[in-house]
């Protein structure tokens, strides 16, 4: 039987479509080579916001009339924080949580054997730390290899529901991680980039941190760059800073989520830093790395923020100098504190307040990729584009288009950048 797999979200859960495509090949399953129609279809959904419920919705309606006769599985964020909005399941053969991904196969069976509608979610106990101990070998169409290693969140921001849907935090192994990074690099991977739903809460409550993974990865015969996925500011401390900086295939690129540049929305976002403390965090960062990158996220528009707040956060941003930033209006999700809020902003006031803040983001990034040019870097080049040029990222993922004859895909080549463009820059081979 051949399979899909349609991945929505973060690299939490590219990872996590992974392991299934692992599974399924292992027991003797075949991708499909119609994207659009296969034996089985598995949703993968995400459910940070509410319009990413609208697409997982869409996309079950899509796949089933694309395979009438299909077997359609629903799993990942969306059914795990929502088990009771059955409606939303509809369409879908067997639908499983978050913590039911192991039991893919079995679930199968069944369902092939008495073609009964299978939902299997079972809630997080937050009293069970234990992580859920899966694995990869390979990373398919990627040059890159994206390692989980952590799992839920204890923070509660007033306007996530990711807690509900991935629970409390639980860290893997560092003896499974080594396991797993030496497979990766066995099959030829050059970069590994760690990530977790809270990254940086890695090792909580155990004698082991974020630094130590790390070290795992750098200190594997075959793998030249280590990188960071998402991480939490505040936890970005200064003995893990200095660990970093003494690792030589650490990339210099940070993406310290913001939310907000005002003191007074963070502090409803119930965040758990500063402006100021922000601002330290990111100047300690660029005076241990050379050519270090920061990225972020900003929301405008939460609950109650006002022109004075979405001034302010703009004027943050403006002033770290975001390398790159990503803009998103506030969402509502029920079951969090910011959804019972008062003075909700009007989605025209959003989209406003998004224009202004892409603008300066924009900017800020044209003025990033200028500095860089005239540098020579690294570039890990991952495929090749129409027009005959390759694209790749450098250390501080700088994207960089480079014309050459030559197969570069997959070969880490030294790069003179030499045009700064609108969302990359182009370079010259040394």
């Amino acid at each position: 039987m051949t399979f899909n797999i349609i991945t929505l979200g973060c690299k939490v859960n590219q990872y996590e479509s992974q392991t299934m495509s692992e599974m399924l090949k292992k027991c003797g399953y075949t991708p499909s080579e119609d994207k659009n129609r296969a034996d089985i279809t598995i949703i993968n959904t995400c459910t940070v916001t509410a319009v990413s419920d609208a697409k997982n919705r869409k996309l079950i309606h899509k796949t089933r009339r694309n395979n009438p006769d299909g077997i359609i599985v629903l799993t990942g964020c969306m059914p795990q924080a929502f088990p009771e909005r059955v409606t939303d399941f509809e369409g879908c053969d067997i639908v499983l949580g978050n913590k039911r991904r192991s039991d893919l196969i079995d679930k199968l069976d069944e369902f092939k054997l008495t073609r009964v509608k299978i939902v299997d979610i079972e809630a997080h106990d937050n009293k069970d730390a234990e992580y859920e101990n899966i694995s990869v070998t390979n990373f398919d169409g990627h040059t890159r290899a994206f390692v989980k290693i952590e799992d839920g969140c204890n923070r509660f921001c007033s306007y996530c529901i990711i807690p509900y849907s991935r629970g409390r935090v639980r860290s893997k192994k560092p003896e499974d991680l080594k396991k797993e990074i030496e497979k990766i690099a066995d099959n030829g991977y050059k970069e590994v980039v760690l990530v977790g739903i809270n990254l940086s809460a890695y090792g909580q409550g155990e004698d082991f941190d974020l630094a130590d993974a790390v070290d795992i990865c750098c200190d594997t015969d075959g793998i030249e760059r280590v990188r960071l996925g998402s991480f939490e500011p505040e936890m970005m401390y200064d003995s893990l800073i200095k660990r970093f900086s003494k690792q030589k295939k650490f990339c210099p690129q940070f993406h310290l989520s913001l939310q907000s540049g005002s003191d007074s929305t963070l502090k409803r976002m119930r965040r758990q830093y500063d402006t100021a403390e922000y601002m330290k965090i990111v100047e300690d960062l660029r005076n241990s790395f050379d050519n270090s990158s920061i990225t972020t996220d900003v929301m405008v528009g939460f609950a109650g923020e006002t022109d004075e707040e979405f001034t302010e956060s703009l004027e943050f941003v403006k002033k770290v100098g975001f390398s790159k930033t990503h803009v998103f209006p506030y969402s509502r999700r029920m079951g969090t504190l910011a959804d019972k809020m008062d003075n909700h902003v009007d989605n025209k006031i959003k989209d406003k307040r998004s224009k202004l803040m892409l603008e300066a983001a924009d900017e800020l990034r044209r003025e990033f990729l200028s500095s860089q040019v005239g540098r020579v870097e690294s570039v890990l080049v991952e495929r090749l584009r129409d027009g005959g040029y390759y694209e790749g990222y450098t250390m501080n993922y700088t994207p960089v288009h480079i014309l050459c004859d030559d197969d570069l895909t997959g070969k880490i080549v030294d790069v003179k950048l030499t045009k700064a463009c609108d969302d990359y820059c182009e370079g010259e081979l040394v």
